[in-house]
């Protein structure tokens, strides 16, 4: 008869230990494997952009069957929870921003030009950037970074360092305050009314501070984080009185694309220190009161279309001259002799007589015209489309003073 020792029972347990063990990461595995195939099913069917719509699962426990997934629409929560409804294990669904932040959900921007990555950390892509004094929606805190939800619904990730979080009356009292709007295309703030004096920061077109006093032929101004320093009164004006100005027309659209002639391509970038295509499309309209959609292939969806293309869906220029008017977008996609259906990977502004600008290495002007000298063959044989935004309706083209994250409005 064969003996059972202790060590062979500890063997025995040891294994079937092991076994269930296995089966259950199996069995976890297996659930988050539907549950990622779900939520991706989801996104497609829900046509989310998951540039200005969060859905995604989140590490949790596992040695738990649960899962957590955020969101950053309440409006989507009742359904996924009926996509999800069938999971074996607990789901658990969170709406953004996080309980975490307390009652400090919004932000301001404390740099002249903060960078926002697409994930939290210095060495992510750079998803698009932000003006000192923008408004911000605080959705979530990791280690040094807040996410975060721009006044267009972008979202994406910057250093807690570049914003300093306010609550929801912070910004409504800073909404009513006396700002200033800084109107050069660059300069300084300095510690006293006096140019010999320490910088305090550097500034750009569109930067946003508090008017505290006047001195002299200066602004004493505040900036979000508390700081104080002088700005030049010729190189700032009062943000209300700039507001009233912007007068959004071909005209204006297209001079103030002509003053980023010659500024370098940044990927990411949407100030005169850099642009990447849509920034310097984006930054046109918002030199003049319009807030529109940040990247090129989500500017695409808005607006008026505009009929450039033939039967085929190939560019037309004879249509495309007749029908485009200074200030439309034109989009391109990616490579040569691409139809209407192909991937918008680039934007411009027509500026009349077949002649566009648009950040491509600098900020400059071509032409879809063959005999012109300045024609430029690759862009303008991957013409795709063309959208109009002046006079639009469309609620993604939206007037800066109709702005909850620039000024109060119900």
């Amino acid at each position: 008869m064969k003996r059972t020792t202790f060590a062979g029972i500890c063997s025995t347990v040891f294994l079937l230990l092991l076994s269930i063990t296995a089966i259950n990461a199996q069995q976890k595995h297996s659930e988050q494997t539907i549950i990622e195939e779900k939520l991706a099913a989801f996104r497609i069917n829900q046509a989310l952009d998951k540039r200005t719509s969060i859905v995604e699962l989140i590490p949790s426990d596992s040695s738990k069957a649960k899962y957590d997934i955020q969101i950053t629409d309440p409006a989507l929560r009742l359904p996924l929870e009926k996509e999800m409804v069938n999971i074996i294990g607990k789901v658990n669904i969170i709406v953004l921003p996080d309980t975490g932040i307390g009652e400090k959900k919004k932000g301001l921007i404390n740099l002249s030009v903060a960078n926002l990555r697409t994930q939290p950390s210095h060495a992510a892509e750079m998803a698009t950037q932000l003006l000192l004094g923008a408004a911000v929606d605080i959705l979530q805190k990791k280690a040094g970074d807040y996410r975060v939800r721009t006044a267009e619904g972008y979202i994406a990730w910057v250093p807690t360092s570049s914003v300093t979080p306010i609550t929801e009356k912070e910004l409504r009292i800073w909404n009513a305050g006396k700002r200033m709007i800084y109107t050069n295309e660059f300069g300084k703030s300095l510690s006293a009314p006096d140019q010999q004096s320490l910088r305090v920061s550097d500034l750009v077109y569109g930067n946003i501070m508090t008017l505290l006093a006047e001195e002299k032929n200066y602004y004493k101004v505040a900036y979000p984080d508390g700081r104080q320093a002088y700005i030049p009164k010729q190189e700032a004006t009062l943000f209300t009185e700039w507001q009233r100005s912007r007068i959004p027309s071909a005209e204006t659209v297209l001079q103030s694309a002509k003053t980023m002639l010659g500024l370098p391509y940044l990927w990411g970038g949407t100030s005169v220190k850099g642009v990447d295509c849509s920034g310097f499309t984006k930054m046109s309209y918002f030199m003049n009161g319009l807030v529109i959609p940040r990247d090129a292939s989500q500017q695409a969806l808005h607006g008026e279309s505009i009929d450039i293309l033939d039967n085929q869906g190939n560019f037309d220029t004879e249509k495309a001259l007749k029908n485009l008017k200074p200030a439309d977008l034109l989009f391109f996609a990616g490579g040569k002799n691409k139809n209407s259906n192909a991937r918008v990977t680039h934007v411009a502004l027509y500026l009349g007589d077949g002649q566009f600008i648009h950040a491509a290495g600098t900020v400059r002007i071509n032409s879809m015209l063959k005999e012109a000298a300045n024609y430029d063959d690759f862009q303008a044989r991957t013409v795709v489309a063309a959208r109009r935004y002046l006079g639009t309706s469309d609620p993604a083209v939206q007037q800066i003073n109709n702005s909850s994250y620039y000024n109060n409005v119900k």
